[in-house]
This record gives C-alpha cells, structure tokens and sequence, in this order.
C-alpha cells in the first residue's frame, strides 16, 4: 500500500485494516487538505483536476467521464497543480442536480426553491464557477441525465466542476 498524502510506501499494521496514511504528519496533513467537502465526496477516486469546465489528469493531459484510470483520489488531486481546480466525476452512485441561473444576489429564485424542496438529503450543496448556479450532489443511482430549462441532472458519464464554495439555504 501506499500513503493517500504522498505516495510513499506505508508499512503494515500489527492489527485491523491496512494503513492509509505513512505517517500521523501525512494523516493530519490529508485530514487539513480535505476541508469542508463532506467525506461521501471526499472518499471517493473519481476526482480529476479541471481547466475551467474541462477535466484533466494531474499531469496536465485529459481526463475522461468514461475512463476511470483518468481519475485519481481526493487528496492527490487536491495536492496537484495543474489547471485551476477541481473536479469529480459523477456515477457509482453519485448525482448532480445543476440548477443554472438560480442566484440572484446570492438569493435563491422562487422557481429554485421549488426545484430544492424536492430534493431529499443533499451531500452537498455549493455555489457554481458562474457564481449565478447551484451545484446539489446527492446519492443517486445511474441513470440517463437530462435537462428541463434551467435545471439539469446527472448520475453517470458526466465531469462537474467542484467549487467547495457551500451554499447553505
């Protein structure tokens, strides 16, 4: 096994499950880097980073919605450096409903708040890279995607760009 921080190798336990970290500095380390994204996003390898709304791999080259080698874990994503952020894949049960146009001056349009009314137990709720839309993750079975004015939802074969800036209602 190797350390989810830095790669090195990790050595074994005496007892229980194998070690995820090399050492308690990379454990804390990776405990900082994760934020406030929730752990049902943050425990999952099917993260990329992204050039604005495009996927691509932490070396630079494209990532694929299709391709899970593309993908990597969190905390190696987060420590990359290419392109300018973030992003996850959606599938293996996780959905997005991505309401666009929805904010205005950071209040939620009437028509919007409708739309988050029926939506039961969130992930995870974040403002979009447009600053006017909401990204809503929740758990989902796979599913063709679809889209209805201003409001669309996937589950499978789709990159969303991940802000980490929550919205909370």
């Amino acid at each position: 096994m190797t350390c989810e921080r830095c790669g090195r190798p990790t050595r074994p336990g005496r007892r229980g499950p194998a070690p995820r970290f090399c050492s308690g500095r990379c454990r804390v380390a990776a405990h900082r880097a994760r934020g406030s994204l929730p752990r049902e996003l943050v425990d999952r390898a099917t993260w990329t980073r992204r050039d604005g709304k495009r996927p691509i791999q932490c070396d630079g080259s494209p990532a694929s919605s299709t391709n899970q080698a593309t993908w990597a874990p969190y905390l190696a994503v987060a420590q990359a450096s290419a392109g300018d952020g973030l992003g996850v894949m959606l599938g293996q049960g996780l959905g997005c409903w991505d309401l666009d146009h929805c904010l205005d001056d950071g209040q939620v349009k009437p028509w919007a708040v409708e739309v988050l009314a029926g939506i039961d137990d969130p992930i995870w709720v974040e403002t979009s890279l447009s600053g006017e839309g909401l990204h809503v993750f929740v758990a989902a079975d796979e599913g063709p995607g679809w889209r209805r004015g201003g409001v669309e939802f996937y589950s499978r074969h789709r990159f969303i760009a991940v802000t980490g800036d929550r919205f909370t209602r």
